[in-house]
C-alpha cells in the first residue's frame, strides 16, 4: 500500500472540489483531490455562473477561457414562457444587463458544467502543491483528533492518505456526510426529473425565441440551452408513485418529449444522453465536524431555478481555504476554523430558499394555477438576483463590526446596495492606474488588503503590524486627484471612508474591519488581525 501525507483531502472533483484545491494552492497548500469518476462530468448539469465567481475566475485569470467555452450573453442570458419554442404565445424576458452590470468589472455569464470542470480542472493539475485523482473513490475516512487518515482505492495500489483536514465535496447524496452523521433539513423532494440532453438544429429559431431557460405547457417541461450551437436539455419529470420511473424514457419517449417542445413534429434530433434527478432544496445542519468540513451539495442543495447551487459551493470553497491555510501556517488560532459555518451556513439556507421561491413559481404555472402573463411577470422580476449574489454578508467572530446598520434595500433578492461594511463583500469601484483602469477587486489576492486614501499615515502602520504579526498585508493607497499612482474620486465615499479612514479586506474579499475616520493607529489594526485571525 503506497502512503501520501498531505495538509489537506478534497473529496469530489466537481466544480466545488476543483475550486477548493485551486484556492488551497494559491495559498501555498498541499492538497490531495479524489474523485470516484474517472474524468470531469459528461453531462452539462448547471451552466449559470453568477457574478460573485465571476470575480474570483477572474481573480484566477480564467474569465476569456470561460467566455470562449459559453454562450453569449445578449444571446442567451433570458428566460422564454410559452406553450412551446414555436408557439405563438411564447415569450422571451431578457436579463436587465445594462442595469446590473456595472455593480462588478465582470457579470454573470453562462457555461455548462462539463466544459467549466474541464477548465478548472486545468488549472487545478497546473498549480502546485495539488494532486487531483480520478477514478479514485474514499472508501474510509476517520478523525484521528490531529488529523484526518483515509483509504483510497482505484485500478491500482491503495492508497493510505494522511491529512490535517479533510473537505467533503462528494455531491448532494454524501456519503461522507452520512458517516459523519449530519442530517439535511428541508422539505420532500419536489419532483423525480429527468434531463434529456440532444442534438439539434434550431437555428431556424429567430433571437427572441433563444433562451438559456424556457419553461413550456405543452407538455410541462423546461428546455435549456447548452451551448450556442446544437446541443439543447429537455427537463420533464415522472410520478413513481404513480408507476413512473428512468426506464419509462425509451429513445421513443425522448424524441416525442423533444419534437412537443420545439413545436416541431419530425424535427431531426439525436438524443445525446438521458439523466434522472432529484429536485431538491435542503441544508445540511453543521457544514463542520471535528476536522472535516461540508462544501457545495454536500451542504446544501438548491433547486437549479436561479442557477445558484453551483456558486453557492464555490463560495463555499473561498472562504473555507483562506481559513484552512492561516491555521495550517500557524498566523491563525484554531477557533477561526469556527466561523465557517456561522459564515456559510445562512448565507446557503438564503440561496436555497430563493432557488425555491424560482421554482414554485414555474410549478404553479405548469399545473395550471398561474397563468402564463402572470408567471412571465414573475419571472421577469426574478431574473436580477444580484442582491442576494452580491449582497449577502457575514456576521462572525472573524467580522470585528463597526456600529453601521447594514443596507436594508426594498427587495434583498434583486438589488445589491455597495456596502463596505464589515462582514460585506469589498465593493467594486474603478480607478485610473499607469496602465489604464483598474477594479477595486484587483487589487485583492490571498493575503490581506489595507486600503486607504493616499497620505492617511495608515500605509506605515500596515507594515508595523505585518512586520510584528507575521501576517501578510498588502496596503494601497489611492489618491482622488491623480498625485498617486491609483486615482479615483469616488472609491473613498463608496467605502464610506474619510482621508484618514481605512478598510482591512480579507484574502476571500470581504471586509474584515474598517475604521471610518482614523487616525491611523498601528494597535488598532493590529487589534482587529487578532481578532479576525482567532489569535488571542
Amino acid at each position: 500500500m503506497d502512503e501520501l501525507d498531505v495538509e489537506v483531502l478534497i473529496v469530489g472533483g466537481g466544480p466545488v472540489g476543483l475550486s477548493a484545491s485551486i484556492e488551497l494552492s494559491r495559498h501555498g497548500i498541499s492538497s490531495l483531490l479524489v474523485e470516484k469518476h474517472p474524468g470531469t462530468s459528461i453531462f452539462p448539469k448547471a451552466r449559470l455562473i453568477t457574478t460573485r465567481t465571476m470575480e474570483i475566475f477572474r481573480a484566477w485569470d480564467i474569465v476569456e477561457e470561460v467566455e470562449h467555452a459559453g454562450m453569449p450573453r445578449e444571446e442567451f442570458l433570458a428566460v422564454g414562457v410559452g406553450s412551446s419554442l414555436s408557439s405563438d404565445d411564447f415569450v422571451r424576458s431578457a436579463a436587465a444587463i445594462q442595469r446590473d452590470a456595472p455593480q462588478s468589472p465582470t457579470y454573470t455569464y453562462l457555461c455548462s458544467q462539463d466544459r467549466l470542470e474541464v477548465i478548472l480542472r486545468r488549472l487545478a493539475e497546473s498549480m502546485p502543491p495539488a494532486w487531483v485523482r480520478y477514478g479514485a473513490a474514499v472508501t474510509s475516512l476517520r478523525d484521528t483528533g490531529d488529523g484526518v487518515c483515509a483509504l483510497v482505492e482505484s485500478d491500482t495500489t491503495p492508497l493510505l492518505v494522511r491529512a490535517r483536514y479533510a473537505i467533503a465535496a462528494d455531491g448532494a447524496r454524501s456519503g461522507i456526510r452520512e458517516h459523519l452523521g449530519i442530517e439535511a433539513e428541508g422539505p420532500p423532494a419536489l419532483g423525480h426529473m429527468i434531463s434529456i440532453m440532444f442534438d439539434a438544429d434550431l437555428s431556424f429559431l429567430p433571437l427572441e425565441r433563444r433562451a438559456a431557460l424556457s419553461f413550456l405547457r405543452n407538455p410541462p417541461c423546461a428546455v435549456e440551452a447548452v451551448d450556442s450551437g446544437r446541443r439543447w436539455m429537455v427537463q420533464t419529470g415522472y410520478e413513481p408513485e404513480e408507476g413512473g420511473s428512468p426506464a419509462d424514457f425509451t429513445p421513443e419517449v425522448c424524441l416525442d418529449a423533444v419534437r412537443g417542445a420545439v413545436g416541431v413534429p419530425g424535427l431531426p434530433v439525436k438524443i445525446l444522453g438521458v439523466m434522472p434527478w432529484l429536485q431538491q432544496a435542503k441544508v445540511a445542519t453543521g457544514f463542520q465536524k471535528g476536522r472535516v468540513f461540508l462544501a457545495g451539495d454536500a451542504a446544501h442543495v438548491a433547486t437549479p431555478q436561479g442557477g445558484f447551487g453551483m456558486n453557492c459551493g464555490i463560495q463555499d470553497a473561498h472562504n473555507l481555504a483562506w481559513k484552512l491555510a492561516a491555521v495550517l501556517r500557524g498566523t491563525a488560532g484554531p477557533a477561526l476554523l469556527d466561523t465557517y459555518t456561522p459564515e456559510r451556513r445562512p448565507i446557503a439556507a438564503w440561496t436555497v430558499d430563493e432557488s425555491l421561491n424560482n421554482a414554485l413559481i414555474t410549478f404553479h404555472m405548469m399545473e395550471g394555477d398561474l397563468s402564463m402573463a402572470e408567471a412571465i411577470r414573475q419571472q421577469a422580476g426574478r431574473r436580477s438576483s444580484e442582491g442576494l449574489v452580491l449582497g449577502f454578508h457575514y456576521d462572525s467572530a472573524a467580522v470585528v463590526p463597526d456600529g453601521t446598520p447594514a443596507p436594508e434595500p426594498e427587495d434583498p433578492y434583486r438589488a445589491y446596495v455597495p456596502a463596505a461594511r464589515p462582514g460585506h463583500r469589498a465593493p467594486h469601484v474603478w480607478l485610473t492606474g499607469e496602465h489604464g483602469r483598474v477594479s477595486t477587486l484587483d487589487l485583492l489576492g490571498p493575503w490581506f488588503t489595507l486600503l486607504t486614501p493616499a497620505g492617511s499615515g495608515w500605509l506605515q502602520a500596515a507594515k508595523e503590524v505585518a512586520y510584528a504579526s507575521g501576517v501578510t498585508v498588502t496596503a494601497v493607497e489611492i489618491s482622488d486627484d491623480g498625485s498617486g499612482g491609483l486615482t479615483s474620486s469616488a472609491w473613498a465615499a463608496e467605502y464610506g471612508l474619510e482621508e484618514t479612514g481605512a478598510v482591512l479586506v480579507r484574502p476571500d474579499g470581504h471586509v474584515g474591519w474598517r475604521s471610518c475616520a482614523g487616525p491611523a493607529s498601528p494597535e488598532e489594526l493590529a487589534a482587529a488581525l487578532e481578532t479576525i485571525l482567532a489569535r488571542s
